[in-house]
């Protein structure tokens, strides 16, 4: 289920607006700071890729945040548009993979 009508922003959009923008940082001085190739900063940035865990860490590692941060904006993003994607009709819950009643985990252990 949706919870906002809006998609989340793309953490490539907040990357360049809040971080680059108003320090008028080029993202080739950002990609030579980073390590992280132009082509790939721009496709971030443009939101046509997502951001991993290892430009999470090279990202937050030159801008003083944390990865978590960036994965978690790339995370919300991501379920916002695969929720969005979903076929109208919920997927039918199956006896054999609803929770069990009682026993918890370590009943299967």
């Amino acid at each position: 289920m949706l919870t906002r009508n809006r998609a989340p922003t793309h953490p490539g959009t907040i990357l360049k607006v809040l971080y680059l923008d108003p320090r008028k940082v080029s993202v080739t001085a950002f990609s030579d700071a980073t390590g992280i190739s132009r082509k790939h900063l721009s496709q971030i940035i443009n939101g046509h890729v997502g951001i991993t865990s290892e430009t999470a860490v090279r990202i937050s590692a030159v801008l003083d945040t944390s990865a978590q941060m960036w994965m978690n904006g790339q995370t919300a993003f991501d379920l916002w548009h695969a929720q969005r994607d979903l076929p109208e009709g919920k997927p039918v819950r199956v006896g054999a993979f609803a929770p069990e009643q009682g026993g918890g985990a370590e009943a299967h252990a």
